[in-house]
């Protein structure tokens, strides 16, 4: 099995959620099948039908999280001393069209979030940035078109 990387923060948060759908959601879901198989007849049940399919996702993202869990490379930011970009890198980035700036944070699949600043390392704005130095430049190529940034600063925090 291979190992897919992920950052200290991002493995607690998994960690976290697991926790939450296995002791809590679980039980609830258990307890509202319980309930809706007691109300009679379950082909014409919609509770029962809707628990159970509520069930069925949660059970699926669950033995998702474990797999995740159990493959799982944790890396600590903090710990990683580079002038270049790898993995948990904060990276700012100057768009050299629009002038503006913005920060990204290289993380894993499972973590990625882009509304909070956290890409994909395997995002193609993720594979264009590895290796890459302060002051270098990165072309990206996008679905609306061809973005060129400059990278700023680079930052394991």
């Amino acid at each position: 099995m291979s190992q897919s990387p992920i950052t200290k923060l991002g493995f607690i948060k998994i960690e976290q959620e697991l926790n939450e759908l296995i002791k809590n959601d679980r039980e609830v879901i258990k307890k509202a099948i319980a309930e809706a198989r007691a109300l009679g007849d379950l082909k014409e049940n919609a509770e029962y039908h809707a628990a159970k399919e509520k069930q069925g996702h949660i059970e699926g993202r669950i033995m998702q999280l474990q797999g995740y869990v159990a493959s799982a490379q944790i890396i600590d930011p903090t710990t990683i001393k580079n002038d270049r970009i790898v993995f948990g890198a904060t990276v700012t980035l100057l768009n050299l069209d629009t002038d503006e700036s913005v920060t990204y944070q290289l993380v894993g699949q499972e973590e990625a979030d882009r509304r909070k600043g956290k890409i994909s390392y395997q995002s193609p704005l993720g594979k264009s940035l590895l290796s890459k130095e302060e002051g270098d430049t990165v072309l990206v190529r996008a679905p609306k078109g061809n973005i060129e940034y400059e990278v700023e600063v680079i930052l394991y925090e």
